[in-house]
């Protein structure tokens, strides 16, 4: 009979032989299960944070703008994407009197050759719901920015905002909602009076080189966007027709003029209000994707694509969203498929994603992350970086916002 001591010994020795296998099995069976896609990232931006938009550069520059409040001002501030993480966060510009809101948002923009662009809203004094875009520029990649200047010139107190920026020679291009017509006239949208989408360039001084119309009737709040083509620019938006159809169009600029815009697809919705809920689109080579949300017949996000440059659109498809409130992006990777991201109700809400092939082949529904569902929470934003995807947007905790940002492994 062994020694108790002895017992004892071999006993321990065996419970630790067990512990280790137990590690060890723990070990083996963590290395078999898929490592989580969604890689959360740190960025520097603050309590209060929100307005996020994310820009896509020629060079593949990755610039996340969004506005931070301070004890008397708003800042525009920035961060790139490098080395997996975001740099230190730089600021464009501030002020006491800028307009805040969860809808129309400012941005920061990577053009070419150094140059960038950067927006933001300023009140305009005199009246309520009066709004005017500035515009300023760094010729050294972000590090300093000129003077601010207004690209329109109708000094209106009206609705001067839903930009998007683009390229244009060596200085910059913008297009945006302008309501300069409800100054002229009540508004009757019978008589084709209402919001115009607007467009004009910018030298590198900030000199006004031209402007002009591409819509004289379009949706009053619902988010523009461009994408440069191999033909050069396209701009989407919602249109909005007498009879109050509110369909998604597209309209290129080629050889200096704006094309007459075109619907992408006959939805034929009919809505008599806002519905807050712009186009993305996004652009690779002569490939073109564009995605929308639309309630005709019931609420769904579309996509269609074109191998043309936008000269012409494919059939819309559905991407199959289940409860989609919208707030749509969509990017285009290097193989010609399309990943569309929107909102989905529920308690809480999602941000999600899917794949989509110009075929109409999709891969499954992504999950990026839970999302509050109220107007704080913004438009969430997406751009695709090799294999992954980066996205950003507003969480809302406890009446507080903050920008965030992960990416997604494909």
């Amino acid at each position: 009979m062994l020694p108790r001591s002895s017992l004892f010994l071999n006993l321990h020795g065996v419970n630790n032989l067990m512990y280790l296998f137990t590690i060890l099995l723990a070990l083996m069976l963590a290395a078999c299960q898929p490592a989580s896609p969604v890689v959360p990232l740190v960025l520097d931006a603050g309590p209060g944070s929100g307005e996020p938009h994310l820009a896509l550069g020629a060079a593949g520059e990755i610039v996340l703008s969004y506005l931070e409040p301070g004890e008397v001002a708003t800042s525009l501030r920035f961060s790139v994407f490098e080395g997996d993480q975001w740099q230190t966060a730089r600021t464009v510009a501030q002020g006491d009197n800028w307009v805040v809101n969860w809808a129309d948002f400012p941005s920061v923009v990577p053009l070419s050759n150094g140059i960038w662009a950067a927006h933001w809203l300023v009140e305009t004094e005199g009246g309520p719901y009066a709004y005017d875009t500035v515009v300023s520029l760094s010729t050294d990649a972000g590090h300093t920015w000129s003077s601010p200047v207004i690209p329109h010139d109708d000094g209106t107190l009206t609705e001067h905002g839903f930009v998007s920026i683009f390229p244009a020679g060596e200085g910059v291009g913008v297009a945006w909602l302008d309501g300069r017509k409800y100054a002229a006239a009540p508004a009757n949208v019978e008589a084709g009076i209402g919001t115009q989408l607007r467009t004009a360039t910018l030298s590198v001084d900030l000199l006004r080189t031209a402007d002009g119309i591409i819509d004289e009737l379009v949706c009053d709040c619902c988010q523009t966007d461009v994408a440069m083509a191999t033909s050069g620019p396209v701009v989407v938006y919602r249109n909005r027709t007498t009879g109050e159809i509110r369909d998604i169009y597209f309209a290129r600029l080629i050889d200096g003029h704006w094309e007459q815009g075109r619907a992408i697809a006959d939805d034929g919705w009919k809505v008599t209000g806002c519905p807050v809920n712009g186009p993305a689109i996004s652009a690779v080579g002569q490939s073109v994707a564009v995605a929308w949300f639309t309630s005709s017949p019931e609420d769904r996000v579309q996509i269609a694509f074109s191998n043309s440059s936008a000269a012409d659109f494919g059939a819309a498809m559905d991407v199959g969203a289940r409860s989609p409130l919208g707030r749509v992006d969509v990017a285009l990777l290097v193989n010609g498929d399309a990943v569309v991201s929107w909102l989905e109700s529920g308690t809480p809400g999602r941000l999600v994603a899917r794949r989509i092939s110009a075929d109409g082949g999709s891969g499954p529904i992504m999950e990026i992350a839970p999302i509050s569902i109220e107007r704080n929470s913004g438009f969430p934003q997406m751009v695709a970086d090799g294999n992954r995807l980066i996205f950003a947007w507003t969480e809302v905790a406890d009446g507080t916002s903050r920008v965030r940002t992960l990416y997604y492994q494909m």
